[in-house]
């Protein structure tokens, strides 16, 4: 399977630079499976798109202020760093951006002080490990990361540059879990009117967990699609989220799962077995064909060519609906990625 295969152009000016002006204006492009159909709509319409007794299951992992911004005490240059987790032990790791090599032992200042970081250790990939320095060493991550982060917008919206509104708008407003480094953007189209209109359809909702890593973004770079390696994400079925879903199923609805994210750890749950509580790391790679087990419809973003997230996507909605549909959502100005519009395929 050649990558080339899930590659498209895209004019520059339809990736979104800023979110639609109220998160359920966002345009909603509707792919029907059954009937090899494709409809235009805005997300608020979303609850009428469905049928009383649809589960949708969300992701309610939150964005943590992943990217900062220091100085290298040694050269005072300037360093910018991603953090991508906590190990273990304590230590931090992230990926670094500086000019000139960076060394084991090398304090790095963060803007605003007065905290360090102590560059470690280089890992595998390439990323480093660090650990907090100076008066705040033993401050929680998270508050840590409040304090010194900066929203982590993927480059390709303003070049990563956050305005004050990403804090809120960068995050959905049901997030509750820090631990993410990139939003689940499909649940970013999600207002309180969206699932008041939900509610009186007699559409309930549930959430599961899943820590969105920064592999989410990386392109496939083998030759053969199959051997791309893929990364793991940290994610939880809680017992409540298993009991909505058999109920669903029991009443014969549809599983309605909201973003990539939330199809990947309700299909890693399924592929071993009936659903039931999980927690650990993901590592499953979805690719045209595969037999999904938990899924019934689908709400996504718009993702990049080349990318898992797009080979997900082709593998639920068949690869040449999904073409048809990125050709006629391009050929209307759909806006795309993070901050663009969505897709439900059912």
């Amino acid at each position: 399977m050649d990558p080339a295969d899930y590659d498209y152009y895209l004019p520059p000016e339809l990736i979104a630079q800023e979110p639609a002006s109220e998160r359920d204006q966002a345009r909603l492009l509707f792919v029907d499976r059954e009937h090899q159909r494709i409809a235009h709509h805005v997300f608020r319409d979303l609850p009428n798109l469905l049928t009383a007794g649809d589960l949708l299951v969300l992701n309610d992992t939150r964005v943590l202020p992943a990217r900062l911004i220091g100085r290298r005490q040694r050269t005072g240059g300037r360093w910018e760093g991603l953090f991508l987790r906590q190990m273990p032990a304590g230590e931090w790791e992230l990926i670094c951006q500086s000019r000139g090599r960076l060394h084991e032992g090398e304090l790095i200042d963060l803007e605003p002080g007065p905290l360090h970081l102590t560059l470690l250790a280089r890992t595998a990939d390439g990323n480093w490990l660090a650990r907090p320095a100076g008066m705040l060493r033993s401050a929680p991550v998270a508050e840590l990361l409040e304090r010194y982060g900066h929203v982590p917008l993927p480059p390709y919206v303003r070049k990563g540059q956050a305005h004050i509104g990403d804090r809120q708008r960068y995050q959905t407003v049901f997030a509750r879990h820090p631990g993410a480094v990139a939003a689940p953007t499909a649940g970013l189209h999600f207002t309180p009117a969206v699932f008041e209109a939900l509610e009186r359809r007699g559409i309930p909702w549930t959430f599961l967990t899943l820590h969105v890593g920064l592999g989410t973004f990386r392109p496939i770079q083998t030759e053969d699609v199959t051997q791309h390696k893929m990364h793991g994400e940290w994610g939880e079925l809680n017992s409540a989220a298993v009991e909505a879903i058999q109920t669903c199923r029991a009443r014969g609805r549809r599983v309605v799962a909201v973003g990539t994210t939330s199809v990947r750890l309700l299909e890693t749950v399924a592929a071993t077995g009936p659903i039931r509580p999980w927690c650990g790391e993901s590592e499953l790679y979805i690719f045209p064909p595969y037999a999904f087990r938990a899924v019934d419809a689908l709400v996504t973003n718009f993702h990049l060519p080349r990318t898992t997230l797009l080979l997900l996507a082709s593998a639920f909605a068949g690869s040449v609906l999904l073409r048809k549909g990125y050709a006629e959502a391009i050929e209307r100005g759909y806006r795309f990625y993070s901050y663009g519009d969505a897709m439900l395929i059912i």
